[in-house]
């Protein structure tokens, strides 16, 4: 097998792992439970899980997605982010090969992964990713030739500074809360990874989705309601979509203008 292929594979399989350790984290972080003890659990019986039953995708499929003790149903959730986790670990491995790079946008993908599934199930996102996020992010930048330690500090600044002051402005016309600080950290950090381009895309890509995704729900909504749509999720698929094509689509927009 060639030695490129095989590279590929075992990445792949690397990032399953990583997958099934962030649904871990996706489950204890908002219930404020260690994610390192005790082991993993059926959520319905509270029966460990056996090592063999814990496989990225494979015991999935072997116990046809239900507990072995008590049968319950197991989420597809699981392996769908093992699956999508694999696969962004896989796909940032080809752009960018064995680098700090890959190393750095990695851990910023898992990060996002981790911050959309929770916002989605609980409206909020853990201080334990975003803030802690935000350091880490500015120290790699120190690492990552793509991005210098000004250009980190830029994208702090703007990215949580933007959002803040959107959701100020928000509050004081309508008088209420619109957008919570969780997405103002979120931005932030992803500023400290990716810049004021990358916080620049993430926000346009998000709106523009995330208005999209809205628009369609009300009119699905036939009772009226006033909805809450998390941001969260639309911010993390944007920057994770900028760490992909992010640049490509910022030199084709500025070629449109530059000569």
């Amino acid at each position: 097998m060639d030695i490129i292929l095989f590279l590929q594979i075992a990445v792949f399989f690397f990032g399953l792992i990583v997958g099934s350790f962030l649904n871990v984290c996706i489950y204890r972080l908002p219930r404020e439970k260690s994610i390192v003890h005790p082991g993993s659990a059926c959520t319905e019986c509270g029966e460990p899980i056996r090592w063999y039953d814990n496989i990225p995708l494979v015991s999935f499929a072997m116990l046809r997605g239900k507990c072995r003790g008590c049968k319950a149903p197991i989420s597809w959730r699981y392996p769908i982010v093992e699956l999508v986790t694999g696969l962004i670990c896989a796909g940032l491995f080809y752009l960018y090969g064995p680098s700090i790079r890959f190393a750095v946008y990695f851990l910023l993908s898992a990060s996002l992964i981790v911050v959309t599934m929770i916002d989605i199930d609980f409206q909020i996102i853990p201080n334990g990713i975003s803030i802690p996020g935000i350091p880490i992010g500015f120290a790699l930048s120190f690492l990552n030739p793509d991005i210098s330690w000004q250009q980190s500090a830029q994208g702090i600044l703007f990215g949580g500074g933007f959002l803040a002051l959107v959701a100020l402005g928000y509050y004081l016309w309508t008088k209420e809360e619109g957008m919570g600080m969780g997405d103002v950290k979120l931005l932030a950090m992803i500023g400290a990874f990716l810049g004021v381009g990358g916080v620049f895309f993430t926000i346009i890509f998000g709106s523009i989705v995330g208005s999209i995704v809205g628009l369609f729900m009300l009119m699905g909504d036939r009772g009226g309601r006033k909805m809450k749509i998390p941001f969260g999720p639309f911010l993390s698929l944007g920057a994770v979509c900028f760490v992909f094509f992010g640049k490509t689509v910022m030199e084709m927009y500025l070629g449109m203008f530059l000569p």
